[in-house]
């Protein structure tokens, strides 16, 4: 029998790599699949090193706390969930790489969500609004990304997600 395309099937040890503009839904989509202590949201980075989750002055550092504790997490084995943007191939080729010099599976989950939807759940986020040309921005770098791309960077698997129903329709068993 043929898997369920909701179906997914994320090794233990492995690295997940949420990617979508600001307002994708990926915070959402990580909080209800799997454990807070395997997330690593550069948000929270920005929370915890500056002025909130908006403090843009502490990216750098949060970035760099992000990637150590990464590392930290692949050489320990434990499966980590990256909720950031990834939409340029630099921030996914650090996160790829901590996961190959650990040996472990790197997989792309790919918030691809109507224009329209983004943009208004955005709008939607109070304190942590995005500028609406910074996520049309964003918009048009995912528009750029393929799923093949993807995987020659190094990413095992590929799912990508292109509206809301099936964002909530995923069904993820860790393995």
């Amino acid at each position: 029998m043929e898997p369920d395309s909701r179906d997914l099937i994320v090794p233990g040890d492995g690295l997940v790599v949420l990617i979508g503009p600001a307002g994708s839904g990926k915070s959402t989509l990580a909080r209800a699949t799997f454990a807070e202590d395997a997330i690593l949201s550069s948000d929270a980075f920005r929370a915890r090193l500056g002025r909130g989750e908006a403090d843009q002055s502490v990216t750098a550092a949060a970035f760099a706390a992000l990637h150590r504790e990464l590392d930290d997490r692949m050489s320990a084995g434990l499966l980590t969930v990256v909720d950031a943007t990834s939409l340029t191939r630099g921030a996914r080729r650090t996160l790829i790489r901590s996961a190959q010099r650990w040996n472990r599976l790197a997989i792309a989950l790919v918030l691809d969500l109507p224009p329209e939807v983004v943009i208004a759940r955005n709008a939607g986020r109070g304190e942590r609004v995005v500028p609406e040309p910074a996520v049309r921005r964003q918009l048009a770098m995912l528009g750029a990304l393929t799923d093949e791309g993807l995987r020659r960077e190094g990413f095992s698997t590929v799912r990508r997600l292109g509206s809301p129903v099936e964002v909530e329709s995923l069904r993820v068993t860790i393995d």
